[in-house]
């Protein structure tokens, strides 16, 4: 067990799924396919994966005022990760998981884990409680 620091944690209970440990920073905007959630950043070292349904370990983000947007499509379209572990907060990726509320929809909750933590990850499902509770097996 392990706990992150709540950053948007918009959830009541728990959230479950695979942990994605990304090993290099993202950019959503171009770097993740909006439509299918896979990550589509050539260079990036999980190039062909789909972050959908995962719990997301980014170790950083790369940033474009578009990565709202994408998280955003993400988010209506049912495929956004189930939830997103920040090694720092990112004002910018957090906005997507606030429109997406104001829209009804269903967001990501955010939690604040740095890449030391981040690191220690288990391979496998997970589970986080609103409180940032990590539990694995």
């Amino acid at each position: 067990m392990m706990r992150a620091e709540p950053l948007f944690p918009d959830h009541k209970g728990t959230v479950e799924g695979p942990v994605l440990a990304l090993t290099a920073p993202l950019s959503f905007w171009g770097g993740v396919d909006p439509s299918t959630g896979r990550i589509i950043q050539v260079r990036h070292p999980q190039c062909g994966q789909s972050i959908a349904g995962t719990v997301l370990a980014l170790p950083g983000t790369i940033g474009s005022s578009s990565s709202s947007a994408v998280l955003l499509e993400l988010i209506r379209l049912d495929i956004a990760p189930a939830a997103l572990l920040l090694a720092a907060p990112d004002a910018i990726l957090l906005i997507g998981c606030v429109v997406g509320r104001e829209m009804g929809w269903k967001p990501p909750p955010a939690f604040r884990l740095d890449e030391a933590r981040q690191a220690q990850l288990p391979a496998g499902r997970v589970t986080v409680l609103a409180d940032g509770e990590i539990r694995f097996p």
